[in-house]
């Protein structure tokens, strides 16, 4: 195709000088010297023209947009350096960035409390945007700290953002002088229920779906007030004191809520009336999706579990799965599309007989681990989208080859790691969106 030189720059061919010179010493007539050309022509063909930025800037969308996919860090949570340089960047980003860092809010004292309610005052267009744009609370209640949260407070808080979808919600015990020499343990020092008035305040706020709990204290009703008012509640995370059922509680009406997702991380095993107490409506409702268990359970209870919520469950988290109890157990759970556990070693019947639907695995290693049902599983399952390993010590190339050819001619994403925050962050990126980092 005869373009001629003026028209090479239209096809991102070379404009160089040289280049130019070279062409017309071979065909002198064909292509005329530069100097020859008409001035328009050498002004569209050298110098090279480069692509600018409009003077007006880059659309105001574009850029917000970005912010938005780039504002989150690994643990999903509000980069709060990052936003904070940019709202510092120019005026028209000011805004849209605060009302990112507002979407996760800390409230650890009273000072803090003071500066929210004075950023979110509804009075003001500016302070309803903020409020509406906070999603997720972040609360310590603490009263050893020198200007603690009032209860109050955070019931006030939790009324001034209709937007709002979790809590994650902290309670310390108070510190007492030691008995005969012996400091009492977190989950035995006293505190408080929460005062009716200020139950009632909560229950003029808007319904959450997501709640984290950890109770550092003796007192095994605050969670249970807790359920009383949001029966709401999608995914709920227990951390710390191990809640029970208690007389008051079994004269309670059973809890309405239907989960979809429950994570428990206490320090003893919660008692099966709990639990049944708790999930009642969900076994019934069949809405429980996901469960994560931080703590090697008993086979009674994962047996429990999986009895009144297998056939429905979509995603299982275990430390571990080392006898053919728990192995029978996990196996049980056919809708399965999401395994995890984090030791070194796994009962290699569960990878030979998960269920042909699951599309993530996450499991730990060592040198000793075999992993040839797990190349296996790699290799039969059509449905298999990530394998998440970590490498707890030890050399494991020689291992891991063999998986690594695997998951590379079936197209699966390998993600190998040898640290365990790592870890569980990849893995929560691939949980549901409303259920990250809760």
């Amino acid at each position: 195709m005869n373009v001629g030189l003026p028209h090479l720059a239209r096809f991102g061919l070379s404009r160089s000088p040289k280049v130019l010179l070279d062409a017309h010493r071979r065909c002198p007539k064909r292509f005329p010297s530069i100097w020859q050309w008409p001035a328009h022509h050498v002004a569209s063909a050298w110098p090279p023209v480069h692509p600018r930025v409009p003077i007006s800037g880059i659309p105001l969308e574009i850029v917000l947009h970005i912010l938005e996919l780039a504002h989150l860090n690994d643990n999903h949570e509000p980069d709060t350096q990052l936003l904070a340089s940019f709202s510092l960047t120019c005026r028209s980003w000011s805004f849209h960035a605060q009302k990112l860092l507002f979407g996760r809010v800390r409230l650890h004292s009273e000072d803090a409390y003071e500066s929210f309610i004075f950023a979110v005052d509804r009075s003001t267009p500016r302070g309803a945007a903020l409020g509406d744009a906070v999603r997720q609370l972040v609360v310590v209640l603490d009263d050893n700290q020198p200007t603690p949260l009032e209860r109050v407070s955070f019931a006030r808080a939790i009324t001034l953002c209709p937007n709002l979808s979790g809590i994650d919600l902290a309670i310390y015990g108070l510190n007492e002088p030691p008995r005969n020499g012996q400091v009492a343990e977190r989950v035995q020092r006293r505190a408080p229920p929460f005062a009716e008035h200020v139950m009632d305040l909560i229950r003029t706020g808007p319904a959450i779906s997501h709640l984290h709990f950890s109770n550092w204290s003796d007192n095994d009703d605050l969670i249970v007030q807790l359920l009383a008012v949001w029966p709401s509640l999608k995914s709920l995370s227990i951390t710390g004191k191990t809640p029970h059922l208690s007389p008051a509680l079994k004269r309670r009406p059973r809890y309405p809520g239907t989960l979809e997702k429950l994570r428990m991380n206490c320090q003893v095993e919660p008692s099966l009336d709990f639990l049944g107490w708790l999930l009642h409506a969900s076994a019934d409702a069949n809405s429980l999706r996901g469960i994560e268990l931080n703590r090697e359970p008993s086979f009674h209870l994962l047996d429990f579990l999986v009895q009144h919520h297998g056939e429905q469950l979509h995603s299982l988290s275990l430390p571990s799965c080392t006898t053919h109890k728990h192995a029978h157990a996990v196996i049980r759970c056919r809708a399965l599309r999401e395994f995890r556990t984090e030791r070194a070693w796994t009962l290699p019947t569960v990878f030979r007989r998960l269920p042909e639907h699951v599309r993530h695995l996450a499991f730990g290693m060592d040198p000793s681990t075999p992993l040839q049902h797990v190349v296996e599983l790699v290799n039969t399952n059509d449905e298999l989208e990530s394998v998440t390993v970590n490498v707890w010590r030890g050399d494991c190339e020689r291992q891991l080859g063999a998986l690594k050819m695997a998951c590379t001619f079936r197209g699966v994403e390998l993600r190998i790691t040898r640290d365990i925050c790592l870890h569980r962050a990849l893995v929560v990126s691939s949980e549901p969106g409303e259920w990250r980092a809760y």
